[in-house]
């Protein structure tokens, strides 16, 4: 696995954009089976950062209804990554 395989995307919501300017976290969806060292190494490899912690969470999909056909969203992995003081991710600036 590279580190493309690991970090999926970037999650921008309302409450990222929160830990992002308070905090200098930033919210990445990554692979389901990846840890907490993997998810380290991808981002400081990515975006050349120093990462001082990391705290995943295992999302269970949304349970949805399509007239009488009950389905479910798929279960995914979401990473919150600290950077130290000095670091900041560019792409996240414009959002």
């Amino acid at each position: 696995m590279n580190e493309y395989d690991i970090v999926l995307r970037p999650i921008i919501t309302e409450k990222s954009s929160l830990l992002k300017d308070v905090g200098n976290q930033y919210v990445f969806e990554v692979q389901r089976d990846a840890n907490k060292i993997e998810i380290r190494k991808a981002v400081e490899k990515l975006f050349k950062v120093k990462v001082v912690s990391v705290h995943i969470s295992n999302m269970e999909g949304k349970k949805k209804r399509v007239g009488r056909f009950a389905g479910k969203r798929a279960d995914w992995k979401k990473a919150v990554v600290k950077l130290s003081p000095k670091d900041t991710i560019t792409i996240f600036e414009g959002a």
